[in-house]
């Protein structure tokens, strides 16, 4: 009797066993992610896209719940809440997220790049290094977003650098590189947060913006902004980043269809975001808002100012090696020698 209770419970035991990393064994898995952007945005609507992917592809085992629009708080707020594990990741702009992989805000320098094609070159050579460095800081970097160009937006026409030291600049807290850069051609820029924008534009604490022309449209800071100056200020890009721990606890089946699917929908992200960008600037015409070209020379002088602002902050807020990486790519894509 009590031989035959033995060999049903081995053979019962034989049957349901299975690995703890196995995906059958019917774990769910649910990361909590805060975003700034906004519900129904372009960025939104892509990375329902992937979660949808994952969550299907997972047999729903594997599950994304998103707090747009910023209602976990600013970048820092997101990231505090990650570690205390209130949030599992977050979608987070560059100069958010490079208070901690500092490396990454290179491609943030003032005017830098010169069309997408380089942008893109730098990104696909500079990536291995980026998630190196994040899986150093305890996060698993699973894609990066983009913003696009950004451009200078005022209530007052900003042909140059004179004309922008009579505005009320802003300018992200957290963005060092920006902020050296605005300081260095005489700006003193007013330092907030993202979600505190749009209010400080309708009380007039701040005249003039920096973002992209989608993103004008969905802030909403283009009802305040008439002028656009004709250059691109810099380029502003992001990243999905999750927690390391919270990832390492998928069966490597379920990582691998998260990285997998995160390869598919985010380069079609940035594809729309660039889309999105280019229909949003004919929208903004429509609604009165101007270009403003640069004064001649201004183009030069502004250059001056990034490579004497780029020689202060080099091997202080971003490495020597990332940036002399960036400049190599650079110089190849334009065919010149390096810098």
């Amino acid at each position: 009797m009590s031989r035959s209770w033995l060999s049903t419970v081995v053979f019962f035991l034989v049957l349901t066993a299975v690995p703890a990393s196995s995906p059958a064994a019917g774990n769910r898995f649910l990361f909590k992610i805060g975003s700034l952007a906004p519900e129904g945005s372009v960025w939104a609507r892509y990375f329902k896209e992937f979660a949808d992917e994952v969550r299907e592809k997972t047999g729903g085992a594997v599950r994304f719940r998103v707090y747009p629009g910023g209602v976990m708080g600013d970048d820092r707020s997101m990231y505090r809440k990650m570690r205390i594990g209130q949030l599992h990741g977050g979608g987070f702009t560059m100069s958010g997220i490079s208070e901690i992989v500092p490396d990454f805000r290179v491609m943030g320098i003032p005017f830098l790049f010169r069309s997408y094609d380089e942008v893109d070159r730098v990104a696909a050579g500079l990536m291995p290094l980026f998630r190196k460095e994040f899986s150093e800081k305890g996060l698993e970097l699973l894609a990066t977003t983009e913003v696009g160009f950004i451009y200078t937006m005022s209530k007052a026409p900003v042909d140059g650098i004179e004309s922008l030291k009579q505005r009320k600049a802003w300018a992200p807290e957290n963005d060092p590189v920006s902020l050296a850069f605005l300081k260095n051609i005489g700006v003193t820029p007013v330092l907030l947060s993202i979600p505190d924008v749009m209010s400080s534009l309708e009380t007039g604490l701040i005249d003039t913006v920096f973002n992209s022309f989608y993103g004008a449209i969905v802030m909403q800071w283009f009802t305040k902004t008439k002028y656009i100056t004709d250059i691109p200020f810099g380029y502003a890009y992001g990243a999905l980043v999750l927690s390391k721990r919270a990832f390492g606890r998928l069966p490597p089946e379920y990582a691998r269809i998260c990285r997998a699917a995160a390869a598919r929908h985010f380069p079609r992200l940035i594809a729309a975001a660039r889309k999105s960008n280019a229909d949003s600037l004919a929208a903004l015409k429509k609604q009165g808002v101007r270009l403003v070209a640069p004064r001649p020379g201004e183009v030069e002088k502004l250059a001056r100012w990034r490579d004497r602002t780029v020689k202060e902050l080099n091997g202080r807020i971003f490495s020597k090696g990332v940036y002399e990486k960036t400049m190599r790519i650079l110089a190849e894509s334009r065919g010149t020698g390096a810098r």
